[in-house]
């Protein structure tokens, strides 16, 4: 992404970027930034009829500038396009205004972003998006002996996937070779699905991964190929195939590659190797010492509020609501843990880890020492979450409880002494 101007107001916050999208990966940052009631400005292309004189319509299409504002936005994975609808909010010699309009937003054309307020998460992004060379990229091959393969390219923010190849391999057969020909065949549909898709220019390894042998039995043809057919690609660049065991040729396979130590050893550089690590360090920790990992908005915020969290994880999927209080909610506990001394992890929903974060509330943090007391907040996030009290009256109900306990418990001593 280039960031081809930048006008925001230190005052309030206000004003508008503009931006020029060069890889797939910068669309999914725009779609993140983009967000109800915004305006967005670039080139599109709108049918206008013209009626003649002798009242004969002819229609033709126009090239032409627009400024809508956002009431719809959509981001098609498999295409990776961001699509904005909504009413045009600027004069035109073609388009009135409020009428309705679908703008598409693609590589290589640049668009302007106003916004009423640029909150960090907001300038974090941008700051992300244009620096990519602070992201090493991985590629990843998964494949099953029954003749399911996966291609996909795994940088900061997105798992792409770049090839699917599934043939039909039979079952080995005594004094037949239809086994051994399907097998070479789904090899080399693997092998062309490399040379088209990985740039070797910025992948720091290829991960290669299958049940039992088929990977070594992959790389082996791949090396004797890439010999016999001179490929200088692929012989420069063996040393960065890694192999590493999986399940199946299925996607979410990839999540297994990266959970092996020894292969997170060899990606460590990258961003989702990080945000892997911590994870699973919260997993294991809500097994061992769940008094030091917490999800759920309440939990995490009493936690803050302690300056007990030393690593906050958080899903983007929380940034993109379009209800403005809930966002300002994440945004502020985000800032408040910096402040703090915390580190922020902020995962992608594109990513396996951002979708398993999103199932435990999208939002968990990792504790400097055990908090043992926010077990009782669970009878608080019960309560909001069923419309009982609001966020004003938590530390109303927490003195409440308190002094219920310290009552229950003068009543079970006087009866230990017998004086009830």
């Amino acid at each position: 992404m280039k960031l081809l101007k930048k006008q925001i107001s230190a005052k309030d916050g206000s004003g508008f970027v503009t931006l020029l999208p060069d890889t797939p990966e910068d669309l999914w940052h725009t779609y993140n930034l983009l967000q109800t009631h915004d305006l967005v400005r670039c080139t599109t292309l709108r049918k206008v009829s013209k009626e003649s004189s002798t009242g004969s319509v002819t229609s033709n299409k126009v090239r032409m500038n627009l400024t809508i504002e956002v009431t719809k936005v959509e981001f098609d994975r498999e295409t990776l396009q961001v699509r904005i609808s909504g009413p045009n909010r600027a004069e035109s010699d073609h388009v009135k205004m409020g009428a309705y309009h679908t703008l598409t937003l693609e590589l290589d054309r640049q668009f302007s972003i106003e916004k009423l307020c640029w909150d960090q998460i907001y300038l974090d992004r941008i700051e992300e998006s244009c620096h990519p060379e602070n992201d090493a990229e991985v590629a990843c091959i998964v494949m099953s002996p029954s003749g399911l393969a996966h291609l996909c390219l795994v940088t900061g923010s997105v798992t792409v996937t770049k090839a699917r190849i599934e043939m039909n391999i039979p079952k080995k057969r005594t004094g037949s070779s239809a086994h051994a020909k399907s097998i070479v065949k789904f090899y080399d549909a693997i092998y062309r699905a490399i040379l088209a898709h990985v740039p070797f220019d910025k992948v720091k390894c290829v991960l290669v991964g299958s049940p039992g042998f088929q990977k070594d039995d992959f790389f082996k043809y791949l090396l004797s190929e890439c010999q016999r057919r001179e490929d200088r690609v692929l012989l420069e660049n063996q040393n960065k195939f890694v192999m590493c065991h999986c399940s199946s040729g299925h996607k979410h396979e990839i999540e297994v590659l990266f959970s092996d130590p020894t292969i997170l050893s060899r990606v460590t550089e990258t961003k989702l190797s990080k945000e892997i690590e911590v994870l699973n360090k919260f997993m294991r920790l809500l097994d061992t010492n769940p008094d030091k990992a917490y999800y759920g908005y309440f939990h995490v915020q009493k936690a803050n509020e302690e300056l007990a969290i030393d690593s906050l994880l958080i899903s983007d999927e929380l940034f993109r609501s379009s209800d403005v209080i809930t966002r300002k909610k994440y945004v502020s506990l985000v800032e408040s843990v910096r402040e703090r001394g915390g580190t922020v992890y902020v995962f992608s929903t594109m990513h396996v880890s951002g979708q398993q974060l999103q199932q435990v509330s999208g939002v968990a943090a990792i504790l400097r020492y055990p908090l043992p007391d926010l077990d009782e907040l669970e009878e608080i996030a019960a309560a909001h979450d069923a419309g009982y009290v609001d966020e004003v009256e938590d530390e109303e109900l927490t003195e409440e409880m308190r002094r219920r306990r310290e009552e229950a418990r003068v009543r079970e001593d006087m009866e230990d002494m017998g004086l009830a």
